[in-house]
């Protein structure tokens, strides 16, 4: 059986302004089913590319696919089952939440004015859906926003920093919805310039910077390509490494100073190493020994994700791919 066509991807997409290439060269393929992160810094090109997805500006070489269509050729078929919000949502500021979605909702079908209550509702604006927009925060905006590309009953969601000007309550909110999109078999497409709102957010992603992809692939497998190590705090840090470095499980161990401890993990993925670090505690803890400090995972893929946005073009060209499908320019 072959396996399903990309809902998003693109080959060799080049985007100039004047004398400025802003995209160059962009690689992306995005499965069905997934919450994707598009993560880079401010001004890495990720709204550039957005914009020529959805027909918002030309590219100036490369080819596209969304939902299996060809772009522009197929733009019209492709964005039917499209919702998409670029930059900060745009709406008619004298006018209600619930008007706004009533004019988006005609130019689409019967369909979409029925869905508009369940949209509402969804995004946790139904009580103040009839207030005008110009009432409404920058937050609340960005809400109404994700309940129009309900409106189409999307396939996939295309997402240009979503989190802008939510309070920590309502980021995790979009979070949970996000992740409720995706288990009902939809996509989701979040630019960021947040680690951490991708990280907690995404089950994928790629990181661009200076229009050119850097790395792509799950979450574990950006992570993974480093060195996988967990340190631990602990008296007596020699005796436990020696203890450690005699399991299959460990690649090896080296005690430095201030009871710190680092242990050398032979797994690939995060979820792995998750596990091996709770029976390696467990084992020392059984020999007497009481760790009061672990690092965690994520700290690598923090690492992993800042040192690919800091390395220079040249070393970028030169280094090898570290995990099976993680892709480096």
């Amino acid at each position: 059986m072959s396996e399903p066509r990309p809902v998003l991807q693109t080959h060799g997409l080049r985007k100039r302004y004047g004398d400025r290439e802003v995209v160059r060269g962009v690689d992306l393929q995005v499965p069905r089913g997934v919450a994707f992160g598009f993560l880079g810094p401010n001004g890495a090109g990720k709204t550039t590319v957005i914009r020529m997805l959805l027909g918002l500006t030309a590219a100036d070489a490369g080819t596209m696919q969304l939902l299996g269509h060809d772009l522009p050729g197929d733009r019209r078929e492709a964005l039917r089952r499209v919702g998409a919000i670029v930059e900060e949502p745009r709406f008619h500021a004298r006018m209600s939440g619930r008007e706004n979605l009533w004019i988006h909702a005609a130019v689409l079908d019967r369909a979409a004015e029925q869905r508009i209550p369940a949209a509402l509702e969804r995004v946790g604006l139904a009580d103040r859906a009839d207030d005008r927009v110009g009432g409404y925060s920058l937050g609340m905006r960005q809400r109404l926003g994700i309940a129009r590309c309900l409106l189409c009953d999307p396939e996939l969601l295309i997402l240009d920093e979503p989190a802008n000007g939510l309070d920590p309550a309502g980021i995790r909110e979009l979070r949970a919805l996000v992740r409720s999109l995706v288990a009902e078999g939809r996509t989701v497409f979040l630019s960021s310039h947040l680690l951490d709102e991708v990280e907690k957010t995404c089950d994928m992603a790629a990181v661009i910077r200076d229009g050119r992809i850097v790395a792509q692939g799950s979450l574990d497998e950006l992570a993974a390509s480093r060195e996988p190590r967990i340190e631990l705090k602990l008296a007596r840090a020699g005796e436990a490494a020696t203890l450690l470095a005699a399991r299959p499980d460990v690649q090896g161990t080296s005690a430095g100073a201030d009871d710190r401890l680092t242990v050398r993990l032979r797994v690939t993925t995060i979820s792995g190493e998750h596990q091996i670090t709770g029976e390696l505690v467990r084992h020392l803890v059984a020999h007497g020994f009481a760790p009061y400090g672990v690092s965690s995972s994520t700290e690598r893929l923090e690492d992993r994700v800042l040192e690919l946005l800091s390395r220079s073009d040249d070393e970028a060209v030169d280094r090898t791919t570290e995990a099976p499908t993680l892709v480096e320019a």
